[in-house]
């Protein structure tokens, strides 16, 4: 087995003399002797066989070997103070890991806004998310895999905290046939191409959220759909925060129905199990809930 010749508290020394400037400074800030720290450099490039620093007038100068010897350094203390983070997290069941399920609906920017905010009090926590459509949501808060769940439907015998509400719109490329229709009925929608969104559950209803169109194109996402709509293809609903800055941009237009407005769907947070929930998962739920964009349609 491999035994290393330095010591993790050489390569700190060495850090701290080169961030402080010099030996008597780093002595004054680690609440250490000028000789120590002397000593331990010293014995760090005697082991090495390699000159790390070098004194010019009062100030301790790396040596080009020693910068590159420095850079990997602070990987190294880097990687260990994360690991003893995470270990004294995990005495305190602070979770390693979250794993949210994210309702494809749910406004990126929210998410995002919530993660960063979650991030300078991670300690280190690992979050994996995972994009779910209609009832594969369902199929995440009931497979007890996820911590978290963002959905559009909160299943039976499970209770939601509610973030907002999202608007679908029907949009197509401007110079699509249906534009030149004032309103539109479902019999003419019928007869052309619509854009659909995969549904990810196990047990997907295929009619679910499509109108009497026999031709249909699925695709895994709304970017995609969305980006085979501004080549002139299909009709797609899409989440009015989508849709928008396409609208807007004059890539797509907003078609309008003779019978009905656009479906709306409210989005929930769900905690599959709340007797199992950490505590890394519970704060990143707080701030979820703080993040979004509650009572407001999206």
């Amino acid at each position: 087995m491999y035994r290393p010749s330095s010591t993790l508290e050489q390569w700190r020394i060495l850090q701290a003399v080169v961030d402080y400037g010099g030996y008597a400074q780093a002595a004054q800030a680690l609440n250490k002797s000028q000789s120590s720290l002397n000593h331990a450099v010293a014995k760090l490039q005697q082991v090495l066989g390699v000159p790390l620093l070098e004194v010019k007038g009062r100030k301790a100068h790396l040596t080009k070997q020693g910068q590159v010897l420095l850079r990997r350094s602070r990987n190294l203390t880097s990687e260990i103070e994360h690991l003893e983070t995470l270990a004294a997290n995990l005495e305190q069941e602070w979770e390693a890991e979250i794993k949210l399920s994210r309702e494809i609906l749910y406004p990126t920017e929210a998410l995002y806004q919530a993660l960063s905010q979650f991030y300078p009090q991670s300690r280190g926590t690992r979050i994996v998310m995972v994009d779910n459509v209609i009832s594969g949501s369902s199929d995440a808060i009931h497979g007890g895999n996820f911590d978290l769940a963002i959905t559009g439907i909160v299943p039976a015998g499970f209770s939601g905290i509610a973030l907002g509400t999202v608007q679908m719109i029907l949009v197509c490329h401007p110079q699509h046939p249906l534009t030149r229709e004032p309103l539109l009925d479902q019999n003419r929608l019928a007869q052309e191409l619509q854009i659909v969104i995969r549904d990810t559950g196990s047990l997907a209803d295929q009619d679910m959220g499509w109108l009497k169109a026999e031709q249909r194109w699925t695709f895994s996402n709304f970017y995609e759909a969305i980006a085979i709509l501004r080549k002139g293809v299909g009709f797609c609903w899409i989440p009015q925060h989508l849709a928008t800055t396409e609208i807007d941009a004059g890539n797509l237009v907003e078609l309008k129905q003779v019978d009905a407005s656009g479906p709306t769907v409210p989005v929930s947070l769900v905690v599959p199990q709340p007797e199992k929930l950490g505590a890394a998962a519970q704060a990143f739920a707080k701030i979820l809930v703080a993040c979004a964009p509650n009572n407001t349609v999206f």
